[in-house]
């Protein structure tokens, strides 16, 4: 294949453009904010799941709270009823008198027992509340650093999207003054060569391969015409001489 000396000049312009692209999308894709914004998400997730659990624990409390002071009143009512009736002379057999005031001191047991209940309840109806309160605030910490997280990435990658905008723009219309079948080897060369399909030789070492031409491919290069398109022996890449090639 020939070209143009300057037209295969203007190929390692292409080349150049194309590697900024491939940096500004692995930029983009490696931005810390990526494994920031994951890590965060993580612990709002598993923060999320203990908050849920605490305000389970906080609903269940405060209905078995609710359930117990209920268990008291009705066995207090009970009592006062059953001291009403004592109280007032209406039962006086012996026999019923007794059975009555063991009903009152059962009921008293019994009530003051329900009643630690209700206490044993309501310590731990108030641990479940302090840890919904902790854990809210926790969550709301965290999601504002997802926030933050978020906003720079966005930035960042509008930014390196508006780069790579300008750069492919740029590198249109560069490809567009390279010959056609020239930029096709070219294409064709850096998707099978790791990005790079042209290389500059430069004091008689390709950029490509980052190997030095022998003598035998030193004289051949010389020998060639400047209108011959040269491939690198060693890693097949399209080989552009220019002044400083040091042949």
């Amino acid at each position: 294949m020939n070209a143009a000396p300057a037209d295969q000049i203007r190929l390692l312009d292409v080349q150049a453009l194309d590697v900024r692209l491939s940096q500004l999308a692995h930029k983009r894709k490696s931005l810390p904010e990526h494994a920031e914004i994951e890590s965060l998400r993580a612990d709002l997730a598993q923060l999320r799941d203990l908050l849920v659990a605490s305000q389970t624990e906080e609903s269940d409390t405060a209905r078995e709270q609710t359930k117990a002071e209920q268990d008291v009143d009705l066995v207090r009512q009970r009592a006062v009823r059953d001291q009403q009736r004592l109280d007032s002379g209406a039962v006086t057999s012996p026999k019923d008198l007794e059975s009555l005031q063991r009903e009152i001191t059962s009921l008293a047991k019994r009530q003051g027992d329900l009643e630690d209940v209700v206490l044993e309840v309501m310590e731990r109806r108030e641990s479940a509340q302090e840890r919904v309160t902790e854990f809210t605030a926790r969550v709301s910490a965290v999601q504002a650093k997802v926030d933050d997280a978020t906003g720079r990435r966005d930035a960042a990658t509008q930014a390196l999207d508006d780069e790579t905008a300008t750069v492919t723009k740029e590198r249109e219309l560069v490809a567009g003054s390279v010959p056609a079948d020239l930029l096709k080897l070219y294409d064709r060369l850096r998707a099978q060569s790791g990005g790079v399909g042209a290389a500059r030789l430069y004091q008689r070492r390709c950029e490509g391969c980052r190997l030095e031409l022998n003598i035998t491919e030193v004289n051949d290069v010389k020998a060639a015409s400047p209108d011959t398109v040269l491939r690198c022996e060693n890693c097949h890449r399209i080989l552009v001489r220019t002044a400083e090639s040091g042949l």
